[in-house]
C-alpha cells in the first residue's frame, strides 16, 4: 500500500559534482531518442509513442508528494484537476499540443463531436515547460491540466508535437454518480481461492436514475491496483432484482476474482551517493549513472510478507538537490532474477514499464549465471515492481509464478459502471466506487 511516509526519512545531504563534461546524449551511447520512432496509429490506451518521452505520469491532482499515486479518475464536478506530467530527453522545448478523445465503455472512440463534452476548441497547448538542471542526461519537464469536460465516460489523452508526430496516449475516467455502488468481500472459492485470491463482490442500486433494460445495457469493469492490462470485464450482472432495483455482481468460479499476489519489490534511487532500499551498487563513473539492484529470487511458496508498497507506482525525488521535477537524473537499472533455469519469457512489470509486454521490459536469460537480466533508463525516484512469466502457449503474462499469490496483500479495487441511455450515441460511466482489500 501506499506509505509515503516509510520511506521520506532524508539521507545525508551531499554534493556531487556532475560536471557538464559528464552530459553526454543517450544516442551517443546507444540508445534511441527523439525521432527515433516510426510515426504509428493511435492505440486507445495507455502508450508512448516516441522513445525519448519517459517518466509519464496521469493522476488526480490532490496536492502534496502521495498526489502522483492517485488514478487519473476524477467526478464530473472536477473540484481536483487530472494532471498529467513527463519527460523529453536529448530535446530543447518544444510546442507540444494536447487533445481528449471520448471513448466508450471498451476503449473505442464514442463517436461524438467535440462540442458535446468540450467546451472549448479541442487543441490545448502545453506550456508549462522546464529545462533539467545540472543532470548527466539533460531532458524537458512538461506539465499540463486537463481542461474540464461535460460529459461522464472515458477519455483518451493524446498528446503530440505541434502538427507533427503523435508522442503520448493516457487514460482518463469522469465519473457521475447516477447510481449507487456497494462492494464488499465476498467467499473465497474452493482451496485455491482461499489461499490466493481476493473476491470483491458488488451491487448497483439505481433507486433514483431509471435504467432500461439494464441486463443488457450495463457494463461493469473491476480493475485492481488501477490497472488496465488485467482489468475484469463484467458485460452483465448475475441477478437483475427489478423488485429493489439493484443489479447484483457475484461470482462463483475462483477464475473471477483477482489473484491476490504479493506486496510489490521495491527499489530507492533518490540518492545517487548512498545505497537505497534495494540497491547493490552504484556507479558514478558511467554517464549516465549506472546502478545494480540487488539479485532478486522467486517468492512462490514463501510466506506472506506485510512490506509497505506503492501498489506498483513510481516517486521520482532527488536527495541531494530536491526539485525532482527538473534535479532528478535519469540511470541505467539492472534487474537480476536468479532462477537456475530457464523458464520461458520473463518480463519486468508495474509502472515503471506501463504494465507492458515489450522488448524493453523483456528480460534475457544469461545461462552462465543462471539468472534472467534486464535494463531500463529510469528518472531518479522509488519504483514498485513484479517479474512475470509468460510462457510459449500464448497465455497471459503470470506474476505469481515468480511472486507468490496471497488472501493477505493490501490491494486497492475500483469498480466502474457503464450505461448507454436510449438514443445516446456513446456509453457513460454513471457509478465509481473503490475499496480497500486489507487496508492497513
Amino acid at each position: 500500500m501506499m506509505f509515503w511516509n516509510k520511506f521520506s526519512n532524508a539521507f545525508a545531504v551531499a554534493s556531487i559534482c556532475l560536471g557538464l563534461a559528464a552530459c553526454v546524449p543517450l544516442e551517443q551511447q546507444g540508445y534511441a531518442t527523439s525521432g527515433s520512432t516510426t510515426q504509428q496509429s493511435v492505440r486507445y490506451e495507455d502508450y508512448v509513442y516516441d522513445n525519448s518521452i519517459r517518466s509519464v505520469q496521469c493522476y488526480r491532482g490532490t496536492g502534496g508528494p502521495e498526489a502522483v499515486l492517485e488514478p487519473a479518475v476524477i467526478s464530473i464536478g472536477q473540484e481536483q484537476p487530472i494532471l498529467l506530467e513527463f519527460d523529453r530527453l536529448n530535446a530543447g522545448p518544444q510546442r507540444l499540443v494536447a487533445k481528449l478523445v471520448h471513448c466508450n465503455a471498451d476503449w473505442t472512440p464514442s463517436g461524438l463531436n467535440d462540442a458535446q463534452y468540450l467546451n472549448d476548441f479541442n487543441e490545448f497547448f502545453i506550456t508549462d515547460v522546464q529545462n533539467s538542471i545540472n543532470t548527466r542526461v539533460p531532458y524537458v519537464h512538461y506539465r499540463f491540466r486537463v481542461p474540464r469536460v461535460k460529459l461522464s465516460g472515458n477519455y483518451v489523452l493524446q498528446v503530440s508535437e505541434e502538427g507533427g508526430n503523435l508522442l503520448l496516449t493516457r487514460r482518463i475516467l469522469v465519473y457521475q454518480n447516477l447510481v449507487a455502488v456497494t462492494a464488499k468481500l465476498g467467499m473465497p472459492t474452493g482451496p485455491e481461492g482461499r489461499a490466493a485470491r481476493q473476491p470483491v463482490e458488488f451491487n448497483v442500486f439505481y433507486k433514483d436514475y431509471a435504467l432500461v433494460n439494464p441486463a443488457q445495457e450495463v457494463k461493469a469493469v473491476m480493475r485492481q491496483n488501477h490497472r488496465w492490462d488485467n482489468a475484469k470485464v463484467y458485460p452483465r450482472p448475475a441477478f437483475v432484482r427489478d423488485d429493489q432495483r439493484r443489479l447484483e455482481y457475484v461470482f462463483f468460479e475462483a477464475k473471477d476474482h483477482f489473484l491476490g499476489l504479493s506486496e510489490f519489490r521495491s527499489f530507492d534511487s533518490r540518492s545517487i551517493r548512498f545505497k537505497g532500499l534495494g540497491i547493490e551498487q552504484i556507479n558514478l563513473e558511467a554517464s549516465p549513472v549506472h546502478i545494480l539492484l540487488q539479485p532478486d529470487r522467486s517468492r512462490a511458496g514463501a510466506a506472506y510478507s506485510q512490506d509497505p508498497d506503492a501498489d506498483g507506482k513510481m516517486l521520482f525525488g532527488n536527495r541531494e538537490y530536491g526539485n525532482s521535477i527538473v534535479n532528478a537524473d535519469y540511470t541505467w537499472v539492472d534487474f537480476e532474477l536468479k532462477t537456475g533455469e530457464e523458464q520461458g519469457e520473463v518480463y519486468i512489470q508495474g509502472g515503471l514499464t506501463d504494465w507492458l509486454l515489450n522488448d524493453e521490459s523483456r528480460m534475457r536469460y544469461d545461462q552462465e549465471q543462471q539468472a534472467y537480466k534486464g535494463r531500463l533508463l529510469l528518472k531518479q525516484g522509488y519504483y514498485n515492481y513484479y517479474y512475470a512469466l509468460k510462457r510459449a502457449n500464448g497465455q497471459a503474462a503470470d506474476a505469481s509464478y515468480f511472486e507468490g499469490s496471497h488472501f493477505a496483500t493490501g490491494n486497492t479495487y475500483d469498480i466502474l459502471i457503464y450505461y448507454r441511455p436510449p438514443g445516446s450515441r456513446a456509453d457513460l460511466l454513471i457509478g465509481y466506487e473503490e475499496i480497500l482489500f486489507n487496508n492497513r
